[in-house]
This record gives C-alpha cells, sequence and structure tokens, in this order.
C-alpha cells in the first residue's frame, strides 16, 4: 500500500535482519538526527520515524503484526476504501490524551583517566522540561479544569456524511476545535502556558561505574525531559569522553607508560618508585635492562566495566644515553669499553618482537 510505512527502509535494515542488528541501526540514526544533536526540522521528523520504526520492529509482536501487511486486518483489497471513507480504520477511537512521553536528552560527561579506574560520583546540571509546580500538569490555571469541548461534544472528532458511489458514507477526522483532545483549556496556566512543563535547570546526580571509555554511553531511565501535560519522562543518555593524560594513555584496561631510565641504572639495576595514578609503585629494574623492555604490574590497570578484577599496568623502559660527557667521564667510559673488548656494531636479524613491544607500548 501506498501509506503503509517501510519501517526496514526507515532504520536502512533488511527484512532478515536480527533484533541486535535492528538495534544497532537505530542507536546509529539516533546519535545523527536526536534533536540535541541535530535541531533541523527535518532531521526531527527522521527522528520520530526512526524512533516509531525501532518501537515496531524491537517488539516481537508488533514486527509479526506489521510482516503481515495492511491486509491483517481482514479486508484484503478493500483496506485503501475503507481509509478513504472513514479516516482510516485503524486509528484509535476516542479523544486522544494531551499527555505523552517526553523527549530523551543526551549528555557529555568528561573524566580525568584516573577517575576511570575505579569509577566516580558526579553532580550533573541539566537544561531540560520539568513538571511545572504551577499546575502540576494539568496545563490549567489552579482551580480550573478542561472543559467539554462544545463542537465535538469531547468525542474528539467530527462526523458528516459524503456522498459517494456507494452512497451517502459517514466520514470521521479530528476536531478543529480541540485538536483531537475532546476538551478544550479555557484558563491555561500562566506559568507554562498550558503546556503542563517548562524549561529549568536540575541537578541530576549519577555513580559512573569504573571501566567506562570514550564513546560509551549510560542509559538513565526516566531522567529525561517531562512530557507534555505531565507525560512520563523520557530517558537520559550520557556520553563518556575520557580526557587526554600526559603520562599515561590506556590499551582495553591495562595502564601504559615509559619509564626513562639512566644508562648506569640500567647497567647495574635499581628499584624505582613510579608514581601511578592510584599511588606509588615499586619496581625492579634488572641490571642490564634494555630499551623497549615491558615491566608488568598486575592488577594495576583500569577496573574492568563489568566485574571487579583490573587490568595490569604495563612499563615500557628506555634507555637514556648521556650526550655530554666531562673528561673525566669519558675516560672512564672508554676505560670500560676498552676492558668489554666488544666488537664493533654490526647488523643483527630482523626482531619482529621488537618492534611489537615498541607498537603496543605507544600506540596501545
Amino acid at each position: 500500500m501506498a501509506d503503509y510505512p517501510d519501517h526496514y527502509a526507515a532504520l536502512g535494515v533488511a527484512k532478515e535482519a536480527t533484533t541486535e542488528e535492528i538495534k544497532k541501526a537505530y542507536r546509529r540514526l539516533a546519535r545523527e538526527l536526536h534533536p540535541d544533536v541535530n535541531p533541523g526540522s527535518d532531521a526531527s521528523e527522521r527522528f520520530k520515524e526512526v524512533t516509531h520504526a525501532y518501537d515496531v520492529l524491537s517488539d516481537p509482536k508488533q514486527r509479526q503484526q506489521y510482516d503481515l501487511g495492511p491486509q491483517a486486518g481482514g479486508f484484503g483489497g478493500f483496506g485503501d476504501i475503507f481509509d478513504t471513507f472513514f479516516g482510516g480504520g485503524g486509528q484509535q477511537r476516542g479523544p486522544k490524551s494531551r499527555r505523552s512521553r517526553g523527549e530523551d536528552a543526551l549528555l557529555r560527561v568528561e573524566l580525568d583517566l584516573d577517575e576511570v579506574i575505579f569509577g566516580t560520583h558526579r553532580d550533573l546540571e541539566v537544561d531540560t522540561a520539568v513538571l511545572c509546580g504551577t499546575c502540576n500538569g494539568s496545563c490549567c490555571q489552579p482551580g480550573t479544569s478542561p472543559v467539554t469541548c462544545d463542537i465535538c461534544r469531547g468525542s474528539g472528532s467530527i462526523q458528516r456524511a459524503v456522498r459517494s458511489l456507494l452512497g451517502n458514507v459517514m466520514t470521521s477526522a479530528p476536531c478543529g476545535t480541540c485538536r483531537g483532545y475532546g476538551t478544550i483549556i479555557a484558563t491555561p496556566c500562566v506559568t507554562c502556558q498550558g503546556q503542563g512543563r517548562l524549561r529549568a535547570r536540575r541537578t541530576v546526580s549519577v555513580d559512573i561505574p569504573a571501566g567506562v571509555d570514550t564513546g560509551l554511553r549510560l542509559q538513565m531511565p526516566g531522567s529525561g525531559e517531562v512530557g507534555p501535560a505531565g507525560g512520563p519522562n523520557g530517558d537520559l543518555y550520557l556520553e563518556m569522553k575520557v580526557k587526554h593524560h600526559d603520562v599515561f594513555s590506556r590499551d582495553g584496561d591495562d595502564l601504559l607508560c615509559t619509564l626513562e631510565v639512566p644508562m648506569t641504572d640500567a647497567i647495574l639495576g635499581r628499584q624505582v618508585t613510579v608514581h601511578a595514578l592510584d599511588g606509588d609503585v615499586e619496581v625492579d629494574l634488572k641490571p642490564g635492562v634494555q630499551s623497549s623492555e615491558i615491566i608488568t604490574v598486575k592488577d594495576r590497570g583500569v577496573t574492568r566495566l563489568r566485574g571487579n578484577s583490573r587490568g595490569d599496568l604495563r612499563i615500557g623502559v628506555q634507555v637514556i644515553t648521556p650526550t655530554k660527557l666531562d673528561h673525566r667521564e669519558r675516560e672512564l667510559i672508554k676505560s670500560f669499553a676498552s676492558g668489554r673488548r666488544q666488537g664493533a656494531p654490526g647488523l643483527a636479524a630482523f626482531q619482529q618482537g621488537l618492534f611489537a613491544k615498541i607498537r603496543d607500548r605507544f600506540h596501545g
């Protein structure tokens, strides 16, 4: 049917798509089209379209009924005829409710890397729609109430006779006076202008779990905007962004850093204190430690998102060769070198492991 919506096309998935594929497609489109991100009117209508498509296709019963097509109502090829003369047989009978669900909201939260290790608590300021404290969502000035529409007599629709090839038939359309609500707000609330809600700033307290990473979204059901006429709240989504750290980087649940070691300490070995994000770590440098070696400290990384265990702290060693020596130091080095009887520098077999360690250390 020409007016039968194609929910699969709206989400950009095949008819055989799995529930998970449908969910991924909706999340991707919702990020692009959400009014908080894309305020254009076209994006708003598209957002409503994909949300409705997801609501239908994510519910097994609704999806099954939708897949049967418009004929499923039992009228077969006569569906268009009934839609023409009766204003659409699938429409809800009776007046529509002023109350509807509020919009979802998206808020981006920046975190320091050390906050990610164990999680943190935040009190977030959110500009959103809240319930009107004057009318408590009724949309009416206190002491008044909606009055029945005298045009549709509370039905929310107007019926009229139309002459056709089949004779006189009755058509039904939403009442233009009350806009289908069946009632009229004769005395709107002056605080919210008859909307039952208004814009305000409120504080949302949230415990952010350990292990979150950039791009991860946390859903807070019922913490979004309150709906028109005091309708149920939408959801609040918190999108995480972990800020860059000058010393430590992250590879999954592991923390990475580089330890610069003087040449003498690399030769003789020593114990070094590393100032980690959650306290000091004592590291033993073995005599003869080489550049690019990785020292792993167990359970000193990031707490895993789903669990209590932690990743590791991986420390890449970088041996620093002195560039300026005084006369005495140079003579000592020469004496040391002559005593070692080392050969001239030469090429060695390519060590894939060496470059892999360097790559892991700097690009993890």
